[in-house]
């Protein structure tokens, strides 16, 4: 957007939004060192829509922005002609108690919207990372849930309804307000993990789900990493129904099981008995600290977090390939849930070693399905790896989903899987 191309957008762009909603990029809204042009917050859905057709016209490359929490996920951008703020898009608009759902916008934080379903003693049962600043659009750009995930499913299960401006200022809206709806595309689940590369998100619907009444945290710490994988796959096969279960292991050696329990206090305890019967231990640690906040601190420091995907079978063989991998050469933590996903923290400099590591791993996942991806990595390791690994058969459907959306491919460019 150079030259009298710059100027002549900056205007047309100070037309559509009020007074103050435009300003030029500063260091603050960096992306992996690369500072947008200008910086816009829209107020509503009119105004969003006037940017993005502007945008189109004009060949402006776009980056979206909520909370910024994750804005460093995925390729590093090239250039940022415009960054577009949802942070305007703020409230919760209908929540109905008795249908169990919610309506809000994309700006709204995941924290602010669960403190008002609380009032009515219910929840979105999602547990993403830093839920003080992720807004809800964030979450659903990046598809991030946590252990709630094995009781309730990821965004894409309880997402019912979203509205979207697309990359030509179209706004497209699909689902409804009620559980059970089969009206038009499913373009909630298709902009769930998107990473805001097919238009932006301005409002949801989700479905809701009852606050526990009581909850219960035990830990259980093992000798071996199979006999903590058995443990895992034998509460899969019983009749409990835990609302979290997850491995935590590293460089020290220790290995501990967190299952977490709601419900009623009879039932709580019922099923505290039938868990220690499993583990073989009667006497399970009650832990001091938040295990399940344990997500949030491998990404603190400098070191290199990977999110690792696999069958539910491979939690140990892989823990113990990464043990073997590593441990010479960084110290590491591993966090596995028990639906497959992992996430794993290596405090390493050497990013040969590390490129060479990503490649082994990902040889190691990819005949059952497995992935890996780079979620935080130092400018060297991003220059000698794909953070998002081989795209697969599906990235030729990808990119024509992406030509149907986005033709003129603005959003987000190159940010995405194969480059889209």
């Amino acid at each position: 957007m150079p030259g009298i191309a710059k100027t002549t957008s900056a205007q047309a762009l100070r037309a559509i939004v009020r007074e103050g909603d435009l300003r030029p990029g500063t260091s603050a809204d960096e992306v992996f060192g690369v500072t947008p042009e200008l910086c816009i917050e829209p107020a509503n859905e009119a105004e969003m829509a006037g940017v993005l057709a502007h945008a189109n016209q004009a060949g402006i490359l776009i980056t979206p922005r909520g909370g910024g929490t994750k804005v460093e996920w995925g390729t590093s951008p090239r250039e940022i002609d415009l960054m577009i703020s949802t942070a305007k898009f703020a409230r919760v608009l209908e929540h109905a108690p008795g249908d169990m759902t919610v309506t809000v916008e994309s700006g709204v934080t995941i924290a602010q919207l669960q403190s008002a379903l609380a009032e009515h003693g219910q929840r979105l049962a999602l547990d993403p990372l830093w839920p003080a600043r992720a807004t809800v659009g964030g979450v659903i750009a990046t598809n991030d849930s946590g252990s709630l995930r094995l009781r309730y499913g990821s965004v894409r299960d309880l997402i019912i309804g979203i509205t979207v401006i697309l990359g030509d200022g179209t706004i497209a809206t699909s689902g409804g307000k009620v559980v059970k709806n089969v009206a038009g595309y499913d373009l909630p689940k298709l902009m769930s993990g998107a990473l805001g590369t097919l238009g932006i998100i301005t409002r949801a619907v989700f479905r809701l789900h009852p606050l526990p009444h009581q909850s219960r945290t035990l830990t259980f710490p093992f000798v071996t990493r199979e006999k903590t994988n058995d443990f895992m796959l034998a509460i899969a096969d019983s009749i409990l129904v835990p609302t979290g279960l997850q491995m935590r292991t590293g460089a020290d050696g220790k290995v501990e099981v967190d299952v977490r329990i709601d419900g009623i206090a009879a039932g709580i305890a019922a099923q505290t008995e039938i868990v220690c019967k499993l583990a073989g231990n009667t006497n399970p640690v009650e832990s001091s600290s938040d295990p399940w906040q344990a997500r949030e601190e491998l990404f603190g420091g400098d070191a290199i977090v990977f999110k690792l995907s696999m069958l539910p079978t491979q939690l140990s063989s892989t823990a113990e390939f990464v043990r073997e991998a590593l441990s010479d050469n960084a110290d590491w933590t591993l966090l596995m849930n028990s639906t497959g996903l992992a996430w794993l923290r290596a405090d390493a400099t050497d990013c040969a070693q590390i490129a060479d590591f990503i490649s082994s791993v990902r040889n190691l996942l990819a005949p059952s399905g497995g992935t890996l991806v780079v979620l935080k990595a130092p400018p060297a390791l991003r220059t000698r790896v794909d953070v998002w690994g081989t795209a697969g058969t599906a990235l030729p459907l990808m990119k024509r989903i992406k030509e149907q959306f986005d033709p003129r491919g603005i959003l987000n460019r190159g940010r995405f899987l194969g480059g889209i």
